[in-house]
């Protein structure tokens, strides 16, 4: 089908049919057309598509030529691979801060309303969170109080206070090694589940789907899983205290042949509650942390699998940060209160 004469300077066009893209893109790198050629009244009037696709095949080289300009010298691209990565670990901040605001703001609607909890999902996560993990930490903390045992036997028989190796297991375990190890799992485990999970929902538009059934993304996933954190996270660390303990015991009992009872009697009277309370306070904010960051990537998930490993990946990373600035925090803390 024939156009309407279209008058242009290098070029006829008269006859020219239906064209695409790849067409407009032709015509614009032979030199004879530029996009305010194509957008002039004469031609825009005459064939208005032209003018549409000159202007779209014109931002994307832009955008090309863009994304392929070159690199800085050498001695500033270091500089700004670091200034880059300060940007983006700032944004990440930000997000992360902006994402616990909307969180506390979903957790005073639930005090509000209780009956916007969704009681079957939160039981099924605190199943798969806490019980399904409960023998990787058990373990894990089993074999961290037995190498703790095992230095501190050897350590301190070079002074003659072997005994004391008891009271470094059970102040080191119960203070420090059962609540990191736990939750250190935990991020590796369960943050990027919760990404994983929230992200292929997004990919899928369920959750574009959950909002149009007028149901709150922050209702329906975050709520149970940050539930299901707080409730398995202490129990998860009660039992690495159990487990590290047992570990250390194992290794005490044959290689200074100290009986179990003694062990347990030391522990009780040397260390006590205190450092129990201690390594429990932080299983609540580690908890939190964890679960907020792995569902925050989620929701950031966009529309490929590339970007779904990116966020799973970021998830384990920023929540095992996250876990060692919440337990330095709380060491200084302790330190200023004397505890």
């Amino acid at each position: 089908m024939a156009s309407r004469r279209v008058p242009l300077t290098g070029l006829e066009l008269e006859g020219l049919g239906r064209i695409d893209t790849a067409g407009v893109f032709a015509m614009l790198d032979m030199g004879g057309l530029t996009p305010q050629l194509l957008a002039s009244p004469p031609i825009a009037s005459a064939r208005p598509d032209l003018s549409e696709m000159a202007a779209l095949v014109s931002a994307a080289r832009q955008k090309i030529a863009t994304a392929h300009k070159v690199r800085p010298a050498p001695q500033f691209d270091l500089l700004m691979r670091i200034g880059e990565r300060v940007e983006q670990t700032a944004t990440d901040a930000f997000l992360n801060l902006a994402f616990y605001g909307e969180m506390l703001a979903a957790v005073g609607r639930l005090i509000v309303r209780p009956t916007r909890l969704r009681p079957a999902p939160t039981v099924s996560l605190i199943e798969r969170v806490g019980l399904d993990a409960m023998p990787i930490i058990a373990a894990g903390n089993f074999f961290v109080g037995a190498t703790i045992a095992f230095l501190g036997a050897n350590l301190l028989a070079q002074f003659g206070a072997s005994v004391f190796a008891v009271e470094l297991v059970g102040v080191s375990v119960l203070r420090e090694f059962a609540v990191l190890i736990s939750a250190i799992i935990l991020a590796g485990r369960s943050a990027s589940s919760f990404t994983a999970e929230i992200g292929a929902m997004k990919m899928n538009q369920e959750v574009d789907a959950m909002l149009v059934m007028g149901v709150d993304p922050f209702d329906g996933l975050v709520i149970p899983r940050l539930i299901a954190m707080l409730a398995a996270t202490p129990l998860l660390t009660a039992v690495g205290m159990a487990a590290g303990l047992a570990g250390g015991l194992v290794v005490i009992w044959p290689v200074l042949d100290l009986s179990p009872q003694f062990f347990l009697t030391r522990v009780v009277q040397n260390v006590g509650l205190r450092h129990f309370w201690i390594g429990m306070s932080k299983a609540p904010v580690m908890a939190i942390a964890v679960a907020a960051i792995g569902c925050r990537h989620g929701f950031a998930v966009g529309g490929d699998v590339e970007k779904l490993g990116r966020h799973v990946t970021a998830s384990v990373v920023q929540s095992l940060f996250a876990i060692i600035v919440i337990d330095a925090v709380f060491a200084l803390m302790f330190l200023e209160l004397n505890l």
